[in-house]
Formats: structure tokens, sequence, C-alpha cells
């Protein structure tokens, strides 16, 4: 099936090229319930995180930057979002999950979305 976005200007520009990076990664992954997929969104200011059965259509654990414990830390975005994938991958492997399959979201691999991986490894989620 092909998705069309329509070309914007200014800032639309970057959120229409976000967006067909992420239909572009989203045609090769897919989430399971062996390996669900490891979402992460990305806005200005939050971080979600969530561990989503693709087949089944349910979200089996989620974190973000808007959680209590986390919403009143100290620390940049980056360190924040260290937290969040902590805290996602706790609760995935709560819910019996080990390892998942990492959608970025069609942002780079870099910056926020890497420390949040990284702190999802560093707790135990194998990508």
């Amino acid at each position: 099936m092909a998705y069309g976005v329509k070309i914007a200007k200014g800032n639309a520009r970057k959120a229409a090229a976000v967006k067909r990076r992420h239909i572009r990664v989203r045609k090769r992954i897919s989430g399971t319930s062996e390996r669900p997929r490891l979402v992460v969104t990305r806005s200005n200011r939050h971080m979600v995180a969530q561990v989503i059965d693709d087949i089944a259509g349910h979200t089996l654990a989620s974190a973000s930057t808007l959680d209590t414990s986390i919403r009143g830390a100290e620390g940049d975005k980056s360190a924040q979002a260290k937290q969040v994938g902590a805290l996602v991958a706790e609760r995935a492997k709560a819910a019996g999950v080990e390892a998942v399959v990492f959608d970025r979201g069609g942002n780079q691999y870099a910056g926020r979305i890497a420390a949040l991986a990284d702190a999802a490894r560093e707790a135990g989620l194998k990508f």
C-alpha cells in the first residue's frame, strides 16, 4: 500500500520528513508476542516509550517523562530519556518480555533516542 506525505513548508517539512521515515521503518518492523515492538515517540519536551504486541494489538508496558517518578527529576532531557528507558525495561520484564524490536519512530538514532535505547539495554532488555 502506498502512503503519501504532503510536501510542506517551514517547520512542517521536518514533521513530514519524520513521518516518511517512520513509514519506511514500519514497512520492515512488526512486533510479535515473542518479540514485541519498543516504540519511541519524541516531542520537544517529552519522551514516551511503549512495548506493543502488534499481532494482538495490545500495549504490554509503557513509560513516559510524564510519569510521576520521572516528572520532577533533575537533569537534562537526555537524562530523563535514560530514566524512561530504564523504567520501560523494568515494566516490560515484569510483563514477561525479554527481547524487543526497536522502533525509533522515524527519528535518528542519536541523542535522546540512543540514550533511551542504551538505558533499556543496560536494564536487561535485548534488542
